[in-house]
């Protein structure tokens, strides 16, 4: 057999691994690893193994759609942007709002930020980096002045302590997964806190198996710990950080003593006390955390804490340390940096800031100019306003997003949908949110289009064409190059290539200013920030002086605040959500993956066999999951790696589970929903009677 190798970078989470798509007569019929990646070292996880199979699955949109009462009928790309154009000229900016995607391209994501923001003018744009990692960004960027993990992948093996919180890194992410395992051959001590035995706290040398929802009391008590014991870096502390007496007058108070914060946390207190001493005593350090941490009413507060114990024991800007926050989807990091946001223009200026607003209107040329320099509508405020009996959104243009299934409460977005005046969707399949749509277009996937994404250590890495997009299908970047030309634009969106496009991009961020086409051809890519052409990259953040003008870390105190949505004798157990190996998010793409489908296909809830055996629940049983706005009906998986008193549903099959997750978040700033803690009740489905 003859085939051709097509060397990309994966779709689905954001390690980032290369791997080589095998095409043969113009179809992608199977994955093999890339040997000279730095990220995944010639291996992929079951998710990259299986990705080719969405790719030419049948139900790939293939012609732009038009709805005709409750029909959709096919037509040609000039008759849909026509369409599409006139109605979006037909609105006033504020009534505009655009969604894209972390699955989408740096460049796709650039071009639809530069297109909402000149041609649309509008300031409402954002994605789901709104659902997963926003407390990392506001979190990091308060403590460091930059919101990216601080070291890369190939670093976390040299560290000497690694503590894994509100991460299955075996599973989520598993290729950095295998960065801890190489570390603890090496005899590195391997701490998991989590309220399942997941296949991380397996890798572990101490497990934690604490409450959801007790992050800030656990790293609180460490703290306090560290600090009675004389093991924090006091040097460090005076030389390069600000606010330190403050965090200390609240980690030392009586609280977070290990025994009355462990008796909180559901844990011994001598693992809190067997925890610090690793830590304070560990020459290299590193945090590993990702959405059981981000996805919480207090995701804020979370971040912040652990930004404060990674300072106080200086363990920052050195190899085999830092705060490593492992983000969701492939692209998030790419969306946030080219400025994917209500408040922020690329490279993280404020769209409040007079002189990037300036620059940007110089560069890109509108004769009539860009949105206000004021910030926009987030995608939970968007769909609050259309909750209103007069929303102010009318029309809405969505790239990549499937807010139906990814937004919790779905009932409240789909009504925000049905009140639009105007609804576009580019995706790849005919998903949930399409059926509420007057325009669906057919994009291609990552195997059908050129590009780069940036992943979760800020390496920005190609993707190549490997095949054509099916039918009339096309990328994001030419959809929206014609839109804007069709709308008045042309001169704005002239690009003959990506490579363009890019070039374009990278002068706009300055962390990407020193970056070019050939260098981010290469094995491995280039981490930002880069910003000189002679710069090789940055894979360390910090090692002389933080992003904050005076060059220094701020610690911030944090109070432990209880979850939202605590048990009581009604709601007596604590759900908690998180990934499997087999899927990714949602679903969209691996769930139309046999391979994968066939290993997980459907939710479940697991629960530990003491609740199990006190509930008359047994292995398989059907059970009704009851929160307090709703209920659901799966099946029981009975485990021992539960928590007692804890249950766990996966977050692939979410429209299992989103419908009865309450937004009650406690933090104004990124308005985070909790994912993490619900108060639910569990009894055996019973068949009503007639």
């Amino acid at each position: 057999m003859t085939f051709t190798q097509i060397t990309t970078t994966c779709p689905y989470c954001s390690t980032g691994c290369s791997l080589n798509l095998m095409v043969e007569n113009g179809k992608v019929i199977g994955t093999a690893p890339y040997y000279r990646s730095p990220v995944n070292e010639g291996r992929l996880c079951q998710k990259g193994t299986y990705c080719h199979q969405f790719i030419s699955n049948p139900d790939r949109l293939k012609k732009p759609l038009l709805r005709k009462g409750d029909i959709f009928y096919e037509t040609d790309w000039d008759a849909a942007l026509d369409f599409i154009a006139k109605k979006l000229s037909s609105y006033k900016p504020d009534e505009l709002a655009l969604l894209t995607s972390a699955r989408c391209s740096n460049e796709d994501n650039y071009l639809a930020m530069k297109f909402a923001r000149g041609v649309l003018k509008t300031r409402h744009i954002d994605h789901c980096a709104r659902l997963c990692h926003s407390a990392t960004m506001v979190g990091l960027f308060l403590a460091f002045g930059c919101n990216a993990m601080t070291n890369s992948i190939p670093d976390i093996s040299e560290s000497d302590c690694i503590l894994c919180l509100g991460s299955n890194t075996l599973e989520q992410h598993p290729l950095v997964g295998r960065q801890i395992i190489k570390a603890r051959s090496r005899g590195a001590h391997v701490i998991t806190a989590d309220p399942r035995f997941t296949p991380t706290a397996v890798q572990s040398d101490l497990f934690i198996q604490f409450y959801s929802g007790s992050d800030v009391l656990l790293l609180n008590s460490i703290m306090g710990e560290i600090i009675r014991n004389n093991w924090h870096d006091e040097s460090f502390i005076t030389e390069r950080t600000s606010h330190f007496e403050a965090v200390k007058k609240v980690v030392l108070q009586r609280r977070y003593n290990p025994e009355i914060a462990g008796d909180l946390c559901g844990v011994s207190p001598d693992l809190i006390r067997k925890t610090a001493e690793w830590i304070g005593k560990a020459d290299k350090c590193t945090i590993l955390y990702a959405m059981g941490i981000t996805q919480q009413t207090t995701g804020i507060d979370n971040v912040k804490s652990i930004a404060n114990l990674m300072m106080l024991t200086g363990n920052i800007g050195r190899p085999g340390t830092g705060v490593n926050a492992l983000r969701g989807q492939n692209n998030v990091q790419g969306a946030c940096d080219v400025g994917c946001l209500p408040n922020l223009f690329p490279g993280y200026k404020p769209v409040t800031d007079g002189t990037a607003h300036r620059k940007l209107s110089k560069l890109w040329g509108f004769p009539d100019g860009i949105c206000e320099p004021h910030e926009g509508y987030d995608i939970n405020i968007m769909f609050e306003h259309l909750r209103s009996a007069s929303p102010d959104i009318k029309a809405m243009y969505l790239i990549g997003e499937n807010p139906v299934v990814s937004e919790p409460n779905p009932a409240i977005i789909i009504d925000g949908l049905k009140k639009l005046d105007f609804l576009v969707v580019q995706d790849i399949f005919f998903t949930e949110t399409c059926q509420y749509a007057d325009v669906v277009l057919p994009a291609a996937c990552f195997a059908e289009k050129d590009g780069t994404q940036t992943n979760t250590e800020r390496r920005v890495q190609r993707i190549r064409k490997a095949v054509d997009p099916p039918g009339e299908s096309k990328s994001d970047y030419e959809i929206i190059t014609a839109l804007a030309s069709k709308m008045g634009y042309g001169e704005q969106f002239k690009y003959t290539s990506v490579k363009d496009i890019f070039e374009e991009m990278c002068s706009v961020i300055p962390q990407y200013q020193g970056m070019t086409w050939d260098k981010i051809d290469k094995p491995g890519g280039v981490c930002w920030p880069c910003e000189e052409l002679d710069q090789p990259g940055t894979p360390i953040l910090y090692s002389e002086h933080f992003a904050h003008p005076d060059g220094k870390g701020v610690f911030y105190p944090v109070e432990w605040k209880e979850p939202s949505d605590l048990p009581d004798k009604n709601f007596p157990f604590r759900l908690t959500t998180g990934r499997l190996i087999w899927h990714m998010q949602s679903g969209t793409m691996t769930r139309r993956c046999k391979n994968l489908n066939d290993e997980v296909h459907e939710g479940y809830l697991e629960i530990n066999p003491e609740d199990a055996k006190r509930l008359k629940i047994r292995n398989e049983d059907l059970i009704t999951v009851s929160f307090r706005k709703g209920s659901l009906v799966c099946k029981a998986r009975v485990i021992q790696d539960i928590k007692v008193g804890t249950a766990f549903i996966p977050l692939h099959f979410i429209e299992r589970v989103t419908a009865n997750l309450a937004l009650n978040s406690s933090e104004p700033l990124p308005y985070i929903s909790e994912y993490k803690v619900a108060a639910i009740s569990i009894k055996k489905f019973q068949v009503e009677k007639r």
